[in-house]
């Protein structure tokens, strides 16, 4: 072998990510939960079904993209997940019923077809977007804390994912951070402020 076809068989170090475009995706991140905020505001009183919404889209990103083995189907989930929120809303069907079936459809494809990728991101579907559900049996403002708390523990998935480069595009993990983080964080400042 020769030396060029040598070094032709080594990969090639990681990318990194410039800290300009890491601003500007943390940012679209934030914007979008502004948006969020802003818009169900304009609606009437925000209620854990905001954040619960969020983190079950957020999760079901990381389903898609885990149990179909294809990165960027995270960002086309994110879309997919707001439509399917949306057909919700218009047959009178519960959000977290939709985005529950969705996810579950992908779990059980996943874990037939990639169990060691999709496991991880099943059960943190079930931790992350259960707890959320769970928080709309709950007292309005302390099920919005709750609820809340989830989405924005949702940005520590994020991190880890970002950092180990997995499952989804480092550009998806960086948005959904802000949005998870700021969402949250509001929902929870919104219930205690009252």
């Amino acid at each position: 072998m020769t030396a060029a076809a040598a070094s032709s068989t080594v990969s090639a170090p990681a990318r990194r990510t410039s800290a300009g475009f890491i601003v500007l995706l943390v940012a679209v991140g934030v914007l979008t939960a502004v948006g969020l905020l802003v818009g169900e505001g304009a609606r009437g009183e925000v209620t854990a079904s905001v954040p619960m919404t969020a983190v079950g889209i957020a999760a079901l990103c990381y389903l898609a993209a885990a149990a179909t083995g294809i990165r960027w189907m995270a960002w086309l989930f994110a879309g997919i997940g707001t439509l399917l929120v949306f057909g919700a809303e218009l047959l009178d069907l519960p959000r977290w019923v939709v985005l529950a079936v969705a996810g579950g459809v992908f779990a059980v494809v996943g874990l037939v077809r990639r169990p060691a990728v999709t496991l991880p991101q099943t059960l943190a579907m079930v931790g992350f977007f259960g707890v959320a559900a769970l928080a709309l049996l709950l007292e309005p403002r302390f099920g919005l804390v709750v609820a809340g708390v989830a989405l924005a523990a949702h940005a520590g998935w994020d991190l880890l994912h970002y950092r180990r480069d997995i499952v989804v595009n480092r550009s998806l993990a960086l948005w959904c951070l802000g949005l998870d983080l700021v969402l949250g964080g509001a929902c929870v400042v919104l219930a205690v402020t009252g």
